[in-house]
């Protein structure tokens, strides 16, 4: 029989302890092992029961959270799940802590337990499960493999359909990119380290509404280039960086004459997801074909690896993070074993790759 996640719940609110042990408690592959009110309790019950991923809530007496996650990441370094509240403020402070080490982080549930419990059940369930067996700093022992993730519901054709690949595509050249679980501090590293001479680049990254914003918002006071939240119909524009919003829509981009420009195009999730990244890729291979090149990094499932594969039979180069330098080897993999990525790399060498590939063949130029 399989060993059960392990889960410790810290929240101040005894209403939330017990609304996210009962939704944790529902899943037959997790459990929960004991909750607390507070850091220095949660400190000691950490030694004791050794959890294998911590629930933290930022707000509570004592110690801050983040105070709480930075001395855990230092010392005693294991999975944690943030539950934050859908506030500017709240989101901030949740990209704060995923630079500080946190693997994912989830809404805070509603009190009024009836509305959405059930997706917001699995919601949880499923990230409990990648930030289990997430690659942790420091840690030298695996965790858990949860159960196998619910069969996804839709694939890119409810949103647009793959097109016929004899097509005249703009000498122009553009970059996508996709990510989910740790892919806040990965898209981070990559940007980094992006010249502004570069094409400009869409960035799904699957995160929900009132985070996107923000996150693209310290990425600005990061990197060199421009990182802004895509807006409908915007012209991308070389230097730039542009972040789908989460939320109610998917991000594709559309080709007029030479130029390229955003869609926002309401839809029903695919593969569990709005924004996709199957989605963003599928519209790369419809709309850029061999102009264009893929990355992966990052993050649980198999969205994007579909939209991978179109880009690299239409002549996308594609990037792959690989395993040793990935929070959660899902996405990559999958793209992997679909045969649609030219290149594996670590994290710290995919900005120099792709900076070295559009120098070399001359930005500007046909990439061929």
């Amino acid at each position: 029989m399989t060993k059960k996640i392990t889960v410790l719940v810290l929240d101040d609110s005894a209403l939330i302890r017990h609304v996210l042990s009962d939704i944790i408690n529902r899943h037959p592959d997790m459990e929960v092992i004991g909750t607390a009110p507070d850091p220095l309790i949660a400190r000691e019950m950490i030694r004791n029961l050794n959890p294998d991923v911590l629930t933290l809530d930022v707000e509570m007496p004592k110690m801050d959270g983040l105070d709480f996650l930075e001395r855990l990441m230092r010392l005693r370094p294991m999975p944690v799940l943030m539950v934050s509240t859908l506030t500017q403020e709240g989101s901030d402070t949740t990209l704060r802590a995923l630079e500080l080490g946190a693997v994912d982080f989830v809404a805070k549930p509603r009190t009024n337990v009836g509305e959405g419990l059930e997706d917001y059940a699995e919601e949880i369930a499923d990230k409990i499960r990648a930030v289990a067996r997430a690659q942790i700093r420091n840690i030298a022992f695996k965790r858990p493999l949860g159960e196998k993730l619910i069969e996804d519901r839709y694939s890119a054709d409810v949103i647009l359909p793959a097109i016929p690949r004899a097509v005249n595509f703009t000498t122009e050249p553009i970059i996508f990119l996709g990510a989910s679980t740790g892919g806040t501090e990965a898209i981070r590293v990559v940007l980094q380290e992006i010249p502004p001479s570069l094409p400009g680049i869409l960035i799904t990254q699957h995160m929900p509404p009132g985070y996107t914003r923000s996150f693209a918002q310290r990425l600005d006071k990061l990197c060199r280039i421009t990182v802004k939240e895509a807006e409908h119909g915007e012209r991308v524009l070389p230097g730039h960086a542009y972040i789908a919003p989460g939320g109610p829509a998917h991000m594709l981009a559309k080709r007029a004459g030479a130029s390229y420009f955003i869609e926002l195009s309401e839809g029903p999730p695919v593969n569990r997801h709005r924004p996709s990244v199957d989605v963003l890729f599928r519209s790369a291979a419809n709309q850029a074909g061999k102009n264009a090149v893929g990355i992966i990094l990052t993050g649980m499932g198999n969205d994007g690896a579909q939209g991978m594969k179109e880009m690299h039979e239409v002549g996308a180069f594609t990037i792959a993070q690989n395993e040793e330098t990935c929070v959660v080897y899902g996405m990559p993999k999958e793209a992997v074993s679909k045969g649609g990525v030219d290149d594996i790399l670590p994290l710290g060498s995919i900005a120099k790759r792709v900076t070295t590939l559009f120098r070399s063949r001359g930005y500007g130029a046909a990439m061929s």
